[in-house]
């Protein structure tokens, strides 16, 4: 399968998983071994996984979009199971099913799928008008619209500062909470040009609203303490030499992987200086494995969206 292929379209949108033959390559130790996807998306990475496990290999992936969960039910393979559910929880999810302690290796690509941002309904994009939704279970939670009905403007200048790094996060609130006094903000092109016409400085080649829907989707779904979550409980659902593969798309995300892996290599670093130590004592849980690997110029020509993806690889000592 080459690099970016495209996954089967549901209703109609297409995504292509990044990283493809580089993630599966570096999660498959062992053919025969249990392997868990935490993102199933479109099923990308999942297909892949199946085609080099042996026949008593086993995937089990967990999504929480309904429309994933539906497009898994196409795969009729009997090595093949999924949860839905929130993948922070893949580590009750595998003791549910006997897995826990046991997995070959557990792969968690984080970033928003293309049906997700490509389809209107669900309300991602600021190029397509849509319900301003965002969340990625819409049976859950609150959406974008509600958040903004509600926050206080120190509530939103912290998610935009914070989730989506946007220098002018106080000017764009004032704008926001300006406009919501008239009415609520109910699709996505009324919120993206309210805050395009706020915005004094462009970033060339970015929408003026890039950062603000990427901060309003962290929100509302809380992504990094999801990721943190199922950092935590992937290190615990791993066998003993089993494979952490995680691909983030954003910085935000990027350094918290970087900084969970750096921190289970080292180990424990806090006992005090002068202290005679063995190497056992210092709880060093996982080894990374090489570098961290970026798309190919190629990939990238095919498809675009993988230009900020990053994958960094572990593996489990005990």
């Amino acid at each position: 399968m080459p690099p970016s292929a495209p996954e089967q379209p549901v209703r109609g949108f297409c995504h292509a998983s990044v990283l493809l033959d580089g993630a599966v390559e570096a999660l498959i130790h062992d053919a025969d071994g249990i392997y868990l996807d935490g993102t199933f998306g479109r099923g990308g990475h999942s297909r892949a996984i199946l085609e080099r496990l042996g026949p008593a290999g086993q995937l089990l992936a967990i999504d929480r979009d309904p429309q994933a969960i539906a497009e898994a039910g196409t795969i009729t393979d009997p090595r093949f199971a999924i949860e839905r559910g929130e993948f922070a929880r893949l580590d009750e999810i595998a003791e549910h099913r006997g897995l826990h302690g046991r997995l070959s290796g557990v792969l968690l690509d984080v970033g928003v799928s293309s049906p997700q941002l490509d389809d209107p309904e669900r309300g991602f994009s600021f190029l397509r008008d849509g319900p301003l939704d965002m969340r990625m279970d819409p049976e859950h939670g609150e959406s974008a619209a509600d958040f903004l009905a509600r926050a206080s403007e120190s509530e939103i200048v912290r998610v935009f500062k914070s989730y989506g790094e946007e220098r002018f996060a106080r000017r764009l609130t004032r704008a926001i909470l300006a406009r919501r006094v008239e009415r609520p903000f109910e699709r996505t092109a009324d919120l993206a040009e309210v805050v395009k016409s706020a915005h004094p400085a462009w970033e060339k080649g970015k929408h003026p609203a890039t950062r603000v829907f990427q901060a309003l989707r962290i929100q509302v779904n809380g992504e990094l303490d999801q990721l943190d979550a199922a950092l935590d409980a992937a290190l615990e659902a791993l066998a003993p030499g089993g494979h952490l593969v995680v691909i983030s798309f954003h910085s935000l995300e990027d350094r918290r992987v970087k900084r969970f892996i750096r921190d289970h290599v080292r180990g424990d670093t806090d006992l005090p200086r002068g202290i005679p130590v063995r190497d056992d004592q210092l709880k060093r849980r996982l080894e990374s494995l090489g570098k961290a690997r970026r798309p190919s110029a190629e990939e990238v020509q095919e498809n675009p969206r993988a230009r900020s993806a990053v994958m960094r690889v572990a593996r489990k000592r005990y």
